[in-house]
């Protein structure tokens, strides 16, 4: 006769800050992190600025939450997560995700947007709608913290070096030829010298920062702060720019 072993749950031990008019956000996704990976917690909660003190003074800690497995101190939320996951996260590091993720958001609106004027999803409105939306939230991006956006746009864009204005104003552009882009029409018309002249003046200073003098550079293009590298994607969405000045005058002659 065979016997079945229900196997022992493994167990980590949670120290985490949980007060009347404060939970902390990265005790409460240890503790999901660990019960996802199979984990039964031992959830203590720190109710208090003394007990939490204390607590810190112990274990010889500066911050909370604190988790330990099998007696062993892992650390908090992110040295927790890259134990489990072996994910590890550097702050440093380049990235294409967030502007992708405002592609493809865009994307998906300008489809939706197609769909609910016109009753077809995909079309050439779809790609303008596209064009238009990204122009727009990437204008926002840059809006957010102007200061930084310029000062790292200092860094290749050919007129802001000459012009410091320039750098200041380009996100206004940028957003106003977005807006007159998705009203369509002659306010197209109007909005398509700015995308063109932003537009070339942009690929001209990629193209000669990136492909001329090798030079491995951040992007402005979501903002002073993102860790996208300048390259191919800051320079497609320059070129889609002057696309776009060129078509919208022209859609209004051929049709």
């Amino acid at each position: 006769m065979t016997t079945s072993h229900t196997p022992t749950p493994k167990t980590a031990t949670l120290y985490r800050m949980v007060m009347p008019k404060h939970t902390c956000p990265y005790g409460l996704k240890s503790k999901w992190l660990l019960q996802r990976n199979g984990f039964k917690v031992e959830d203590h909660h720190l109710t208090s600025k003394e007990e939490t003190n204390t607590f810190k003074d112990k274990h010889e800690v500066k911050t909370t939450p604190q988790t330990f497995i099998e007696g062993e101190r892992i650390g908090g939320y992110e040295a927790l997560r890259e134990k489990l996951t072996n994910y590890k996260n550097d702050p440093k590091a380049t990235s294409y995700a967030p502007v992708l993720t405002i592609f493809a958001m865009c994307a998906l609106i300008a489809l939706a947007v197609s769909y609910m004027t016109t009753g077809v999803p995909v079309s050439l409105r779809t790609v303008e709608l596209f064009a238009a939306f990204s122009m727009s939230v990437l204008a926002i991006q840059k809006l957010q913290d102007l200061e930084s956006f310029s000062t790292m746009f200092l860094n290749y864009d050919l007129l802001a070096q000459r012009w410091v204005p320039y750098g200041y104003l380009y996100p206004f552009g940028e957003g106003i030829a977005a807006v007159l882009m998705i009203g369509g029409g002659i306010m197209g018309v109007i909005g398509a010298p700015i995308a063109l002249i932003i537009g070339t003046i942009g690929t001209v200073s990629v193209f000669k920062a990136v492909y001329i003098e090798k030079r491995e550079l951040k992007c402005a293009c979501v903002g002073g702060n993102s860790n996208v590298p300048l390259g191919f994607i800051s320079l497609t969405e320059n070129l889609v720019m002057i696309a776009m000045g060129i078509w919208m005058p022209l859609k209004m002659y051929l049709i």
